[in-house]
């Protein structure tokens, strides 16, 4: 049927150019902003989806200046602790050269002198965004069952080290302790000595290794004999390996398990037994408790013109070696004392190294989940451009067609006419 009022064919043109131009807006809007899924209206889940991991990869991202910020406070305290290695190494390398007869020992002291101050400046100066981990306040304090000194209020610095999101939609941030205690502080600022540095060297004791027979080597205390080496009673031959063996006035020396031993240990003589395994420290030399300290013989105190005092029991800073040591034995026990807090702070910097690591490998790992998330995202949202302009070049054409196929339908109406012209 022919209308003048309904035009059927126009009315379907219509709809249709609705369409075709319904689909290019939106296949222009995915050109012009590259994405399949811009709005909840696209696709809702994929929409929610993308939006949340848009918002973890900015928590990331945080994550990620947070890691290099706890890279840069790190590197600074491991920058420090080599420094300060470094300058300790030379003043055991000055105590050896003060051991050597004829030597002015005030004159090396004054080097010594200044690289304690050397030490203090390197510690003050290990600061990075107002925290410095090689000073604190870690409250040194001697422990009441081994009697050595540590930290009594050991500090625990945070890292944030990851972002995580689990199944149940929980966020969590993860971080890196790295704790502060007598293992890596160079100085304790609460004043209980603590510190690598400031801690003082052990009056009458030697930290040794002995072998109770029943179980591997322990590390226990050995109590110094002051009195046996220097009996007129009796000779001690060095047999090697720090081991003397106890001789009568005559020269006469008794051997094996029949014999008497001592073991020199950082200057000091501490009772020994033979064993068929050896030369080892006696059992009833051996103490866990009742641990003493000198005073004023730290890394960053000690003095090589107070040899004396060293020596005098009644002063704070008796060395425990008895009154009648040497100046070599007294210069060997500094050294010692010097070597074993050098080999803790290796032992600390190393530590400082590993988190530096842990860091860096964190760091890595973060970049690497980032750039995965932006790919999960894109492949749920980003649209293919090439598959998008070829459907835009399509629907241009379909366009053209259905303006075409509109304007033929409303010719139509015109065509009326010609049936009422005479």
């Amino acid at each position: 049927m022919t209308s003048i009022l309904t035009n059927i064919a126009a009315m379907s043109a219509l709809q249709t150019l609705r369409g075709i131009a319904s689909d290019m807006e939106s296949t222009q809007s995915r050109v012009s902003s590259g994405l399949r899924v811009g709005t909840a209206s696209d696709n809702a889940a994929y929409w929610s989806i993308a939006t949340t991991m848009r918002s973890d990869n900015g928590a990331l991202s945080a994550v990620q200046d947070a890691l290099g910020l706890g890279a840069a406070k790190v590197d600074t305290a491991y920058s420090a602790m080599e420094s300060a290695i470094d300058v300790v190494t030379e003043i055991k390398n000055k105590l050896v050269a003060a051991s050597e007869p004829g030597v002015d020992k005030s004159k090396v002291q004054e080097e010594i002198t200044q690289l304690q101050s050397q030490l203090k400046s390197i510690a003050s100066s290990a600061s990075f965004s107002g925290e410095n981990w090689l000073q604190a306040e870690i409250g040194g304090t001697q422990n009441a069952t081994t009697g050595i000194i540590q930290a009594g209020t050991e500090i625990t610095k945070q890292l944030v080290g990851s972002f995580i999101r689990d199944s149940d939609g929980n966020v969590t941030v993860k971080s890196i302790n790295v704790v502060l205690d007598e293992q890596n502080v160079l100085f304790d600022l609460s004043g209980g000595r603590g510190g690598l540095l400031d801690a003082n060297a052990l009056n009458g004791y030697r930290a040794i290794n002995f072998d109770d027979g029943t179980t591997n080597h322990k590390e226990y205390f050995g109590k110094i004999n002051t009195s046996a080496i220097y009996s007129t009673t009796a000779q001690w031959k060095d047999i090697g390996g720090g081991v003397f063996m106890k001789g009568d006035t005559n020269g006469v020396y008794s051997s094996g398990s029949n014999g008497t031993y001592m073991i020199k240990v950082g200057g000091a003589y501490i009772d020994a037994v033979y064993t068929t395994k050896g030369y080892d420290f006696s059992a009833g030399a051996t103490a866990t408790g009742g641990i003493k300290y000198a005073s004023d013989i730290s890394v960053s105190d000690l003095d090589i013109t107070k040899l004396e005092d060293y020596r005098d029991s009644s002063g704070v800073s008796y060395l425990g070696l008895g009154t009648k040591a040497t100046d070599e034995d007294i210069m060997a026990a500094l050294t010692s004392f010097v070597d074993g807090q050098l080999e803790a702070m290796n032992s600390g910097a190393a530590k400082l190294g590993a988190v530096a690591k842990r860091l860096e490998m964190q760091s890595d790992f973060v970049s690497k989940l980032t750039d995965s998330i932006d790919k999960g995202v894109g492949r749920l949202v980003d649209a293919d451009m090439n598959e998008e302009s070829t459907r835009l070049k399509a629907l241009q054409t379909q366009q053209q067609l259905a303006i075409q196929s509109l304007s033929i339908a409303n010719s139509d109406s015109q065509n009326i006419l010609s049936l009422f012209r005479q």
